[in-house]
């Protein structure tokens, strides 16, 4: 009788389906999401029998959260992604997601038998289409696939995929660039069946929160410099004004929501503070922390004006010695406090994230002329 693949022929068939993943009709992207797939020839429900057999074979790097931009944002301009300032946070590596309903199951089982090939139970495991058979038709018993727990569980086998109940089947997702992370191989457990309306009673389901961090790793803000004057080249002892204009930087939000669930959430990122580093200990930072705070308009600093070369600037800094030929780093980085809110009135802040820029600033001595 077919037995799951052991932790060892596991790790060796993740490379395996990874690089080389059979299908008839082509082979299943992990960077490309479900829907984008092209759609296999024939009817409609033959183009879905096939999506069935490619997502049963698919990286499980592939997520079905959707995320929208209600900040109306449109992919234009150059943007990038931020940094927490916490470094040891990050998004979960790994969770559950609701897959397949039993006929959708059925027919893409029904496709890998067809094809051949092996179909992804979980974040590392591989079966071959008997081995689904025998767990989702037959009611088999089959290994969790604890491998980072010191329990060993089992889990109950269906009949007939569970057809005429209502609810789905779920599977453990990997996040994209994760799969390779000791912490993936903590969503052991074998593809298993959620009544609809629920969410699983595992420390790995999916929360609100889940997405909302989900949300925060799609996240990016704008590449823009910093308003200088003088611009790039400055006089020693004299104040380099330092300032953004209102508007320039945005709150930037990102919506996640994880389809037949009920769960979303939506990431604001709000920029709250410039923080600059002249790029040599011979400067001064105004305010002596180089913490400049977001005006109530949104601005950041004063722009200058004519006339204010010899005051003080609310941002800005000030050179003690010319570079010489070689210009200072200045580096400029922005602030964005994050925030979310959810499911059912949830709430909740997540580490504050950075993006920096740098400008090359040169620095001359003050010229005089003695007549």
């Amino acid at each position: 009788m077919p037995r799951l693949i052991t932790p060892e022929r596991a790790k060796w068939a993740v490379v395996a389906a990874a690089g080389s993943v059979l299908w008839t009709a082509g082979v299943a992207h992990a960077d490309k999401p479900v829907g984008g797939i092209t759609p296999a020839p024939g009817g409609a429900d033959e183009q879905q029998n096939a999506a069935d057999g490619r997502t049963l074979l698919a990286s499980v790097s592939q997520s079905r959260i959707q995320v929208t931009y209600p900040d109306g944002r449109t992919g234009s301009g150059s943007m990038e992604d931020l940094t927490s300032v916490d470094p040891d946070w990050e998004p979960p590596v790994c969770w559950y997601e609701p897959v397949f309903t039993p006929e959708r199951l059925k027919s893409a089982v029904a496709d890998l038998k067809k094809n051949g090939g092996l179909g992804a139970v979980n974040a590392h495991e591989f079966w071959t289409s008997g081995i689904f058979v025998h767990h989702y038709e037959e009611g088999e018993e089959q290994d969790n696939f604890d491998v980072n727990t010191s329990k060993n569980t089992m889990a109950k086998g269906y009949k007939d995929y569970n057809t005429g109940k209502d609810g789905m089947f779920w599977r453990s997702v990997v996040r994209k660039g994760h799969e390779h992370d000791t912490k993936a191989w903590d969503c052991g457990r074998v593809m298993f069946w959620q009544d609809a309306g629920t969410v699983p009673d595992d420390e790995h389901a999916p929360t609100p929160e889940t997405l909302a961090a989900y949300a925060y790793d799609q996240i990016d803000v704008p590449k823009t410099e910093v308003e200088l004057k003088p611009r790039t080249k400055s006089t020693v002892n004299l104040p380099t004004w330092v300032w953004l204009d209102k508007g320039t930087f945005k709150d930037v939000e990102v919506r996640a929501e994880l389809p037949n669930t009920g769960l979303w959430a939506e990431t604001t990122a709000k920029p709250v503070a410039l923080h600059l580093e002249p790029g040599t200990e011979d400067a001064e930072t105004f305010p002596a922390s180089g913490d400049c705070e977001i005006n109530p308009d949104g601005s950041i600093g004063t722009p200058y004006a004519k006339g204010s070369a010899d005051e003080t600037p609310p941002c800005g800094i000030r050179y003690l010695r010319a570079s010489n030929g070689e210009p200072y780093q200045l580096k400029a980085s922005i602030t964005w406090d994050i925030s979310w809110e959810g499911t059912g009135g949830t709430t909740g802040d997540l580490p504050d994230g950075t993006f920096e820029t740098t400008q090359d600033m040169d620095v001359q001595e003050i010229q005089s002329v003695n007549r």
